[in-house]
């Protein structure tokens, strides 16, 4: 062995016993848990004494970063210099490509080497789980919800009429949906209802179980027995009651509920004394008139044995009676005479 070659060797030994005294162990082993579309990376902790809080970062590499990002390591947004030894990469892994993984602990300035995922991780490895189904009926139609469904899946639905499972029926919903609508059934039949969820073309998850549910139709609940009799019930309840309350309802309470308003001050009555001001029509009409009376009439009068004076028409002559007002007047009989001639 050449004098130089020796120096390189014990180098390179130098360098690695150094690698191991300053550097962090990695923290192997790592994994992948993927279910339902949800992935989840998983390692061991770091086997090393650390004063602080060990840290660690997660980057990813796909077939982008290997194509157009000349191999780029991505760092996970939501996984850098976290306390935990386990990150959600549902959002990161984007497409049905291999994808490279990486993670690495610090212990305050000191730093691991990386520990990467092997194989590469492609999360049509996802396991499909059963989906969580339920069937409601809602008049003729049948309600067929889910929980929990895998991102980008397809939920494939089995109706059929109960015996007659080879005219099954299959409805295929996106995942978003969550609802399957299943409209105009027979009234009266059982129906039943299977699902399972396909991911792709080749990956796909059990079946649920059978649920066979009766279709009732809009009219079911009014038929039952049950129903009618309560409802009977009720009815004649409310019906007791309102009667009870008129029977029982006294003035004193409908006063206590009902009470009137005070009238405001400035309608209240005073001790002023307010006439209201007459029309021209209600004014009495009077005029200064005079009134001429002859001998003869006035010897006449003084002759006569009734009490009462002359009737105008018989009046004559040239006395003047002079009168500060004098209504008019109209006589329907001889004895109307107002009481100023009557003097």
């Amino acid at each position: 062995m050449t004098p130089r070659r020796s120096v390189v060797l014990l180098l390179t030994t130098v360098t690695m016993l150094l690698h191991d005294v300053w550097m962090l162990r990695p923290p192997d082993p790592i994994s992948m848990e993927s279910v339902d579309m949800r992935h989840t990376l998983r390692w061991r902790p770091l086997q090393h004494a650390c004063n602080t809080s060990v840290l660690y970062s997660v980057q990813f590499q796909g077939e982008f970063e290997l194509t157009v990002l000349s191999g780029r390591w991505l760092n996970a947004p939501e996984c850098q210099l976290i306390r935990h030894t386990h990150c959600d990469l549902t959002l990161d892994l984007g497409s049905d490509s291999d994808y490279n993984i990486r993670v690495r602990g610090q212990c305050g300035s000191q730093r691991s080497a990386w520990a990467e995922l092997r194989p590469p991780f492609n999360r049509r490895d996802t396991v499909l789980t059963v989906p969580e189904m339920t069937v409601s009926v809602a008049g003729d139609a049948l309600q067929v919800s889910f929980h929990k469904l895998p991102l980008t899946a397809v939920v494939r639905v089995t109706v059929w009429k109960k015996g007659d499972e080879l005219q099954a029926v299959v409805y295929s919903m996106p995942a978003e949906q969550a609802v399957q609508h299943v409209p105009a059934l027979q009234e009266g039949a059982v129906y039943c209802v299977r699902a399972q969820t396909i991911l792709g073309t080749q990956l796909q998850s059990s079946s649920t179980d059978t649920q066979c549910v009766p279709i009732t139709g809009p009219d079911a609940a009014w038929k039952s027995p049950t129903t009618v009799t309560v409802t009977v019930v009720v009815m004649a309840a409310l019906l007791f009651a309102v009667f009870m309350s008129i029977v029982h309802w006294r003035p004193d309470v409908c006063q206590t509920y009902f009470r009137k308003e005070p009238i405001p001050n400035f309608l209240q009555p005073t001790g002023w004394d307010v006439q209201s001001p007459m029309s021209q029509q209600n004014l009495e009409v009077c005029e200064r008139i005079v009134v001429v009376q002859s001998v003869d009439s006035d010897r006449r009068a003084s002759n006569t044995d009734t009490p009462f004076p002359p009737h105008p028409e018989e009046l004559g002559g040239e006395l003047l009676l002079p009168l500060d007002c004098v209504e008019s007047y109209h006589p329907q009989r001889p004895w109307d005479v107002p009481r100023y001639l009557s003097d």
